[in-house]
């Protein structure tokens, strides 16, 4: 299922809320067109529009099927993996630009060869936001 240009907008937006990243670290994933069809076709396109819909509010004012929604999605960009039932990584690639490498300054293991002798080599500071 394709999402149109607006809600990709809005659900890179409710993203970027959800995650904590900004909307340019989002997109830069590439996987905002992936993720937003995931998430119509695991939450079904009313629960996913309101959501949607919700954007921009505090989780406390959110009813539970909300939160449930939202922790989800969450978890989809910090893992690349949908949380189920059943649980099911999307793809490789998802895997590997999964949020929860960048916030801690690595690459998924396996997926960025850092070359022989890299072990020895200091890793590097993560971004502070």
């Amino acid at each position: 299922m394709r999402t149109s240009t607006d809600e990709n907008n809005g659900f890179t937006e409710l993203s970027a809320q959800l995650t904590g990243f900004d909307d340019a670290s989002i997109r830069a994933t590439g996987l905002v067109e992936v993720y937003g069809a995931v998430a119509v076709e695991q939450l079904g396109t009313d629960l996913f529009e309101r959501l949607l819909g919700e954007r921009g509010r505090p989780a406390e004012e959110l009813n539970d099927d909300l939160v449930d929604a939202a922790r989800a999605v969450t978890f989809l960009w910090y893992t690349g993996s949908w949380p189920g039932p059943p649980p099911f990584v999307v793809s490789a690639d998802s895997y590997a630009q999964g949020l929860a490498w960048r916030a801690a300054g690595l690459a998924a293991p396996a997926t960025a060869p850092a070359g022989y002798g890299s072990w020895a080599e200091r890793p590097t500071e993560p971004e502070v936001r």
